[in-house]
């Protein structure tokens, strides 16, 4: 079970996020960067919370921390969230979650936000996936070729639908929504208006690649010489981001659900030198695992414990209490990539109606051509 620790939290603490990749203005987050506020209906507050029932899934989304009021005339004393003392926990060893009030959000006309700000008082407290990177190069992929719920009325159905039918989404079953990459120390203010260092693709640039270029946008993501991402390192965060993928095919396959507009939210280490330190640390770090295990298994076997070397006293012998050796202490795993899926606004468990294959169809052609990447 992971610990937990409760930490007053209100709108005023809270600071502009500059790092979403794509999806609407508004996200918020603390001083720390662990968390962020992201402004959201009820319905995707409830579907988050539906999690819980099915912890397979959510290994593979945020941790969801609590809810928050961004109401400025709500009488809200000092709402408290429940937050992880390692934001890098399984999402089912949570508990929930903020204790405020929450004010149902009444029927509205449709009006294209065109990414603006949500029109809603609510929002859902997640575990920032890039905290903890130096450098994060980010990336959003939107899923399905269809991208409207049921209830979506007719004038939304016709927009998206123009949007699938335009881009990669209606063929493959998804398109780029976004990224920003670090381009390198040398880069400062590559990006004018931007994030110094970073070059910023909007939501315009994955609607301009088609069939034959897509596969481009994702070369400008993960092979960067500038910022030190060579060729070999890329491809070694694309084989891990591989194996999450395919993690997460498989348990779809076995869900009954929709998520409609829901994306795959991509980050890792953007600074190759940093890239490289972590590698090597993560290296070091399994190797002495490794060994630990093997000498463990060695005392299972004979009773004692030689280090591996049978000319050496055992190390009972030597004083040593092999039950009280602390593992505390042993050295976390630097952060390189994660994979997420997000935004759940038009999502829900659809018992009796099997896999969504309108995810999965994106989800398979983006593993696809990340394969195709590892041959480049």
């Amino acid at each position: 079970m992971v610990a937990m620790t409760h930490r007053p939290l209100r709108k005023s603490q809270l600071i502009a996020f500059d790092h979403a990749a794509a999806g609407h203005d508004g996200i918020l987050s603390d001083v720390s960067g662990d968390i962020l506020a992201k402004p959201c209906k009820q319905a995707e507050i409830d579907f988050y919370e539906s999690t819980t029932a099915h912890p397979d899934f959510a290994y593979y989304i945020p941790i969801h921390c609590g809810t928050l009021s961004l109401g400025q005339n709500h009488d809200v004393p000092e709402p408290t969230v429940v937050f992880p003392s390692s934001l890098n926990a399984h999402a089912s060893d949570t508990t929930n979650h903020l204790q405020t009030t929450t004010v149902a959000d009444a029927p509205q006309p449709w009006v294209p936000s065109n990414g603006g700000k949500l029109s809603t008082d609510s929002a859902i407290v997640l575990e920032n996936v890039a905290a903890g990177l130096r450098k994060p190069n980010i990336l959003d992929v939107k899923l399905g070729a269809r991208l409207w719920a049921d209830d979506a009325p007719p004038a939304k159905r016709q927009k998206l639908d123009d949007v699938s039918n335009a881009t990669t989404s209606k063929p493959l079953g998804f398109r780029i929504a976004g990224m920003k990459t670090w381009m390198g120390a040398k880069a400062v203010g590559y990006s004018p208006g931007g994030l110094d260092g970073y070059k910023i693709y909007g939501r315009e640039y994955g609607r301009t690649l088609t069939l034959e270029t897509v596969r481009e946008g994702f070369e400008n993501y993960f092979f960067i010489d500038s910022a030190g991402i060579t060729k070999k390192f890329a491809r070694r965060v694309i084989k891990r981001f591989l194996g999450d993928l395919h993690g997460l095919q498989e348990v779809l396959e076995k869900k009954e659900s929709r998520m409609y507009s829901a994306s795959l939210l991509f980050v890792y280490e953007g600074d190759g030198a940093g890239l490289q330190e972590d590698f090597e640390t993560e290296k070091q770090v399994l190797d002495f695992e490794t060994e630990q295990q093997l000498l463990e298994l060695e005392t299972a076997q004979h009773g004692v414990r030689t280090n591996g070397y049978p000319d050496r006293p055992a190390l009972e012998d030597e004083g040593v209490d092999i039950e009280d050796e602390d593992d505390d202490d042993a050295e976390e795993l630097p952060k390189i990539q994660a994979i997420k899926m997000i935004d759940f606004a038009h999502a829900a468990w659809t018992p009796g109606l099997g896999p969504d294959e309108n995810v999965l169809h994106g989800i398979r052609n983006v593993i696809k051509i990340l394969e195709e990447l590892l041959t480049r």
